[in-house]
């Protein structure tokens, strides 16, 4: 068998291993990468969008100087008020004959009155509402024909409305008690009601009045009042 010496350089090229070839290119792999690496970061430096910061600046108003008010004294509290005395019921002798004169005619007697009262504006009565002195009041004659009155003049509308009032009418009364003059001394608010309390006031009769014994004229004040009335 012939056998053909192997060269010693052969040899040892055949026994060369993966980590010693790969120590022989590392440094081709190393500045290879560092020049990528380098032309990377070129690259984004130079192509990368520029930003810019906002602006989160802020101003501060100037600040004012308050003046301070004046200090106020307090002042003292009030002295603490003194409690009443106790009350004592005084001793007083009372003589048990003390009497009382009996009033009597024969003492007053009637005929020294002084005379009724006559108001100055008599014969003059009708020009208008005054004061005129009675003592004896007028008094409703006819209550019922008044009541009759008040629902027929009573204004349709207004009554259907629910809508009521009051009206406070002078009444100029004669000797014999009827209505000589009316007027309206407080309306109700309503023209129609106080329209209607004139025509009430026409159906209106009276006792006459008196001045002590004296029949006289009178002026005096009478509610006229509307109202709904409810169903029972």
């Amino acid at each position: 068998m012939n056998t053909k010496a192997i060269p010693a350089e052969a040899a040892a090229i055949n026994l060369e291993t993966e980590n010693d070839r790969f120590k022989r290119s590392f440094g081709s792999w190393f500045w290879g990468s560092m020049i990528a690496a380098t032309v990377l970061h070129f690259m984004l430096f130079q192509f990368w969008p520029t930003q810019t910061a906002a602006d989160l600046s802020f101003t501060a108003e100037e600040l004012k100087l308050i003046e301070l008010p004046p200090e106020i004294e307090i002042p003292p509290p009030p002295e603490a008020i003194s409690r009443p005395a106790t009350p004592v019921m005084a001793v007083t002798e009372i003589d048990d004959d003390i009497t009382i004169a009996p009033t009597t005619f024969a003492d007053n007697p009637v005929d020294v009155l002084p005379p009724p009262p006559i108001h100055e504006g008599d014969a003059d009565l009708s020009a208008g509402p005054v004061f005129t002195p009675m003592t004896v009041a007028p008094e409703i004659r006819n209550r019922r024909e008044v009541e009759a009155a008040l629902l027929r003049e009573y204004p349709v509308l207004l009554r259907n409305a629910g809508i009521g009032g009051q009206v406070v009418v002078w009444f100029f009364i004669s000797e014999e008690g009827t209505v000589l003059d009316r007027r309206v001394s407080q309306s109700s608010g309503l023209t129609l009601l106080d329209d209607a309390a004139l025509q009430v006031a026409d159906v209106f009769r009276f006792t006459p009045a008196l001045n002590r014994e004296r029949i006289v004229q009178v002026w005096i004040e009478v509610p006229i009042t509307f109202q709904v009335q409810e169903a029972p």
